[in-house]
């Protein structure tokens, strides 16, 4: 609490009272007691003086302080007051700095997680906009543990709604490694850093330091005007194995009391020091190997465990958050070496004898990248377990030694974590790749320490001294268009059904002549082997011929780096067939490809693929995984044409044919979509698929021809008799 003294003499008479800033007196009250004033009274018979100060606590009844000067001299009198009014003055401060507020009433009576959001202002920003007007806001975020259990690696989500940009957290992280400032409008959890864990009341005997933590926010909101609270939707914590109720307010605050899940099976108990392990499709460790006062040796491993996932030249970058820097790597380089921050950073200053000549980066977030197969017996760069394979991490159904990605760095650090006991990873993790899916990572889990074989080749093993899970997982984020599409033609029909208009996106060019919109008009065969934007001669002479409406403007290309025909070959009564070619129109190769296809009804009567190499994916029923041949798995990049002036560049190609048996799918109707897959993956990215199938004449025919026998057979019989 703060306090304010001011001084007053009239007279003999001096006037004074303390109490705190922040108290609850009303304007009468404080108006009668003259507001942050203490007062003394003197007496001219008895040389008593009277002091009177309120309580820094309770605003009921000031403090009287009586002094007697009977026995002081006179002219010690007035020094004597001075340093007891000093005294009056402090000692209340110094109370106040030893006592915490005390908890909401509703936090009292919760025996759970109870969460709070509280309001705390704002001003109105420019520009002016009526309609989508900005305001600056600050909150407060507030997590107890009022429960028995200690909360490991805490995670609350606030449900924000109104376009929030949220420029500052303190004491959290956003959990899917976004850095910030960044765009929070739908809703977004936090994560505690670097208190990640809350431990219980019963035993820190109630140090709140130790069982809550408070989050303050600051950030821009739209359209919530300052007279009004721009309440998130809800607020709810995030860790499994607990049930949140419908949040309430009072106020300016929304809170909830969160309670264990009865029903929740948990596989951690009370006793356990670290959480266990979680699972995802791809998870990275952060071990501290060897630790120093001042440095640490880290080992980075890169595991992928989706069965259709992969990445391929793939780039890692995290933020360091106690200023540290990067000296030296062995399996990775670092995208740019740049000492520079170092140099004229804290860094330099504190390290004034360390040559940064030598530092590999010194960025706030650093993105690294594999070495070239060639950097593999490299003494100094290289020379580690599953290094050096330019940034390729297959699916561990095509190679589990291929699957792992590792490399080691010496980590510098900063002020004042210079204990070799004092550890701190990275925070906010991302890695993406070439033609890939997108990952989203939560936060570092401090895991128990990993296991390695002994280097020495003893049948031991060695220990990390820390060690930190980081979880990613595939996401489809909204608005992001895929970089690889589909096509579809059949033998009963001689067009194809080509890639969706705009499949891969389109560049926002205001002199465009094409339509964004416009679907895409069918195609002869062999238009697919030229680029998308050289095919418009071939739309209209094809439209012509099939007497075909042309469009106007005609619609734009694909975009796609990697298209696919699915092409359904031969239909008979006992089993059908189809043809997959896959282009690159890229300027990057491909080794190592795999490519994917689901048929929802089809897949069970797969038989044999006979250019590629054909498999069910293991505890998926309807999904076959083709990869190439050994020797023939390399997808070469867009070539250009014989005479590049006047010929379109030559995409590389691949092809094969997949056959199926009829005999464990009966009532398979091929031409009515059941042989068309419903989703196609290459390496790992889900491809556009077409909104229609190609048409079969042959269906359409099919009553006619009926009708025909009847009349034949009906002519004969009459002819008989």
């Amino acid at each position: 609490m703060r306090g304010k003294v001011l001084f007053n003499a009239t007279g003999k008479h001096f006037f004074f009272l303390i109490f705190p800033l922040n108290s609850l007196w009303t304007p009468h009250e404080i108006q009668s007691a003259s507001l942050n004033t203490v007062t003394a009274s003197s007496s001219s018979t008895d040389s008593s003086y009277s002091f009177h100060a309120s309580h820094p606590f309770s605003l009921q009844k000031p403090l009287q302080f009586h002094l007697s000067l009977a026995t002081i001299p006179k002219f010690m009198a007035f020094n004597f007051i001075l340093l007891f009014l000093i005294i009056v003055a402090i000692v209340p401060f110094a109370i106040s700095l030893t006592n915490t507020e005390a908890p909401a009433p509703a936090a009292t009576s919760c025996n759970g997680i109870f969460l709070s959001y509280q309001y705390e202002g704002g001003i109105q920003l420019k520009p002016t906009d009526p309609i989508h007007q900005p305001y600056r806001f600050e909150s407060t975020l507030s997590i107890q543990n009022n429960g028995l259990d200690e909360l490991k690696s805490w995670k609350v989500f606030v449900g924000f709604k109104n376009d929030e940009y949220l420029v500052s957290s303190s004491n959290a992280i956003l959990a899917d490694g976004t850095s910030l400032p960044a765009s929070v409008g739908n809703g977004t959890i936090f994560a505690g850093y670097p208190m990640t864990d809350l431990k219980t009341p019963i035993e820190t005997a109630g140090d709140s330091t130790q069982t809550s933590v408070q989050v303050k926010l600051l950030g821009t909101q739209f359209g919530v005007p300052l007279k009004d609270v721009p309440w998130p939707s809800n607020i709810t914590l995030a860790n499994d194995g607990f049930v949140c109720p419908k949040t309430a307010k009072e106020g300016s605050v929304m809170h909830v009391c969160c309670t264990r899940d009865q029903n929740f099976k948990s596989n951690i108990t009370v006793e356990e020091e670290f959480l266990p392990r979680q699972s995802g499709d791809l998870t990275i460790m952060y071990d501290v190997i060897r630790t120093y006062d001042s440095n640490y040796w880290a080992q980075v491993s890169i595991e992928n465990h989706n069965p259709l996932g992969r990445l391929d030249n793939w780039k890692l970058s995290w933020d360091w958050m106690m200023d540290e820097f990067i000296y030296t790597m062995k399996g990775a380089y670092p995208f740019v070496v740049d000492s520079s921050d170092c140099i004229f950073g804290p860094q330099g200053t504190y390290y004034k004898e360390l040559d940064f000549a030598n530092v590999l980066n010194c960025e706030r977030r650093p993105t690294i990248i594999d070495l070239p197969p060639m950097k593999y017996n490299d003494t100094t760069l290289g020379l580690k377990p599953f290094c050096c394979r330019n940034g390729t991490i297959l699916p561990p159904s095509m190679d589990p030694s291929k699957s792992i990605s590792v490399f080691q760095m010496l980590v510098f650090k900063m002020p004042p974590v210079l204990n070799r006991s004092d550890l701190t990873p990275p925070q906010n993790w991302k890695i993406n790749g070439t033609l890939n899916p997108d990952y989203q990572c939560g936060p570092p889990v401090r895991v128990s320490p990993s296991q390695f074989p002994d280097p020495s080749g003893l049948a031991s093993n060695s220990t990390a001294v820390a060690s930190w899970q980081v979880v990613c997982n595939i996401t489809y984020p909204k608005g992001v268009s895929p970089r690889c599409c589909v096509s579809f033609s059949a033998y009963y029909n001689d067009s194809v059904v080509p890639c969706n208009t705009c499949a891969c996106g389109c560049a926002s060019n205001t002199a465009r002549t094409c339509s964004a919109t416009a679907p895409a008009v069918l195609l002869p065969p062999e238009a697919l082997l030229i680029p998308s934007d050289n095919r418009t001669a071939m739309f209209r002479a094809w439209a012509d011929l099939k007497h075909r409406t042309v469009p106007n403007p005609m619609p734009c290309g694909d975009n796609c780096g990697v298209s696919i025909n699915w092409h359904v070959y031969t239909d008979y009564s006992r089993g059908w067939s189809a043809r997959i070619t896959i282009f690159n129109w890229d300027e990057i190769a491909f080794p190592d490809w795999f490519a994917a296809v689901k048929l929802d009804k089809a897949a069970t009567g797969f038989e044999a693929m006979y250019s590629f190499n054909g498999s069910m994916v293991k505890g998926v029923n309807n999904t076959i995984i083709l990869q190439g041949l050994p020797g023939l798995n390399y997808l070469v990049a867009e070539t250009d044409g014989a005479d590049p002036q006047k010929d379109p560049r030559v995409p590389g190609k691949q092809q094969s044919v997949i056959s199926f048996t009829k005999k464990s799918t009966p009532g398979l109707n091929v031409a009515a979509g059941d042989g068309f897959p419903t989703k196609v993956f290459f390496n790992g990215e889900e491809c556009a698929l077409p909104k229609i199938y190609p048409t079969s004449n042959s269906n359409r025919r099919e009553p006619t021809m009926i009708l025909w026998i009847f009349l034949a057979t009906m002519v004969f019989m009459l002819m008989w008799q």
